[in-house]
């Protein structure tokens, strides 16, 4: 889900390489997705699911920028029998804990709710997981409701989702996530010390509230309301995002500056130390959203917020918002990207953490092309599969060169064995037929059954397998 620019230089750059015709792929103008075989590929896009969950989060920000407090109401109707709930607590995982941040579950309530406790899942601290068990079972079909009161703390700043220094308080994850899995059921996938992330959660109705000092500006998840007087020099900031499958807060002075394409509405967030000027980045996230949108479909949402944070040589994105924390150009379209691929096209980022980072890696080909064909032939020359789960991999280095760089590569040469027209619409067929719902490498396949050359690609390169392939 994040790009490190740091660990990431010399491994990537993946902007784009030269096609087997000699042509730079970003050049080629995508085919709209066609729309005579319905089950092949849907006249539109697919809609959400009407019964996905309703969340309410409600956060509050201690005046010292390093305590949250909030309530979170779970509304929950799963398509699978379950005698339980089980959230993933992110912030307890190796390296954020150390840092000195943690979530902590201080109440749980509910009509439905017996008792709840922690599971590792690998995590530290109290655990990884907080499992709510139920007095009874709870059919497919029935809907349960839960609230849970928490505390976070926020560490030091650096690479991560959540932290604090002088300027600026920010948290994605952190609160409670509902670790479900339509069809699946719940995620206990064990955490990892890797820059990835092992969650797994469906997209669902979310509104946010975030209590904090007036002097402060609030940028996060959502579209979001004018903040209102909460008293002793407070205000309270709201949002909603319809399709959100988790959300990031960034609280701090920032100076704004918004910008527009296509009827989405863009808000860039810059602190005071840092001369960048708002507007250049708002101007350069409506330019990737218009690249981006021409290769893959429109963009997922009605509004994007970029807060941008120090320098920690990376970005991390969330459903519509994105915690900048490089300059570099290209981790922004990075990010931007992801907006189709996780947002939107979701994955089990422990299971298939590559059908994200991956195709997040190969949409920078809509811009520049620094990497030449032998670059592109070195990537896809390592024996280490694109495919992997997170446990697969051995350390940071094995897991970008595999997911990031061996599968950005491996779609481009896709891409190229298929023609560019080709690959591009049957890519558009999968994003609008897999849109908002957890997908999987066998979505792909099917999305690609008649580009026999680009599947032996992906195969090739240990993306997919003989089992993801239709009957």
């Amino acid at each position: 889900m994040r790009r490190a620019a740091v660990l990431l230089a010399g491994v990537l750059l993946l902007a784009g390489c030269t096609a087997a015709d000699g042509t730079t792929p970003g050049a080629v103008p995508s085919t709209p997705a066609p729309t005579t075989e319905p089950g092949a590929c849907p006249a539109e896009r697919a809609e959400p699911d009407p019964d996905r969950p309703r969340v309410d989060l409600e956060f509050s920000l201690a005046e010292d920028g390093r305590t949250v407090t909030g309530t979170e109401t779970v509304s929950f109707a799963p398509d699978l029998d379950t005698e339980e709930l089980v959230f993933r607590l992110v912030p307890n995982g190796p390296g954020s804990v150390e840092a000195g941040s943690g979530l902590t579950v201080d109440d749980v309530r509910g009509d439905d709710v017996e008792r709840g406790g922690y599971e590792s899942a690998g995590a530290v601290g109290p655990g990884g997981l907080y499992v709510v068990e139920l007095a009874g079972e709870l059919a497919a079909g029935d809907t349960t409701e839960v609230e849970l009161d928490f505390t976070l703390a926020l560490g030091v700043g650096g690479f991560d989702r959540f932290g604090a220094d002088d300027e600026v308080s920010w948290w994605a994850s952190g609160a409670p996530l509902l670790a479900w899995e339509p069809g699946v059921g719940w995620s206990r996938a064990p955490f990892v010390e890797l820059l990835g992330e092992t969650a797994s959660s469906p997209v669902a109705d979310t509104r946010v509230s975030v209590e904090a000092s007036a002097a402060l500006t609030v940028l996060m998840t959502g579209d979001q309301d004018e903040p209102v007087d909460a008293g002793d020099g407070r205000r309270v900031w709201t949002s909603h995002e319809p399709v959100a499958r988790d959300v990031s807060v960034a609280v701090g002075e920032f100076r704004t500056a918004t910008a527009e394409v296509d009827g989405v509405q863009v808000t860039a967030g810059v602190l005071p130390a840092d001369a960048t000027d708002p507007q250049a980045v708002a101007d350069a996230t409506v330019a990737d959203i218009a690249d981006l949108a021409a290769r893959f479909g429109d963009f997922p949402y009605a509004t994007l917020t970029v807060p941008v944070l120090p320098d920690f040589g990376g970005g991390i994105e969330y459903p519509s918002s994105i915690l900048m924390a490089s300059p570099d150009p290209v981790v922004l379209l990075h990010e931007v990207a992801h907006m189709w691929f996780y947002g939107m096209v979701g994955d089990d980022q422990a299971r298939d953490p590559w059908l994200d980072e991956a195709f997040a890696s190969y949409a920078e080909s809509v811009q520049d092309a620094p990497l030449t064909e032998a670059q592109l032939q070195a990537r896809l020359r390592s024996d280490v599969p694109v495919g992997g789960a997170m446990t697969d991999y051995a350390d940071d280095r094995q897991y970008v060169q595999a997911v990031y760089g061996k599968g950005a590569a491996a779609l481009l040469a896709a891409r190229a064995a298929a023609g560019p027209a080709a690959f591009d619409a049957a890519l558009r067929c999968y994003v609008e037929a897999a849109a908002w719902t957890t997908a999987t490498p066998a979505d792909l396949a099917l999305a690609l059954q008649d580009l026999p050359a680009a599947t032996r690609v992906l195969l090739d390169a240990g993306a997919l397998d003989d089992e993801d392939l239709p009957d």
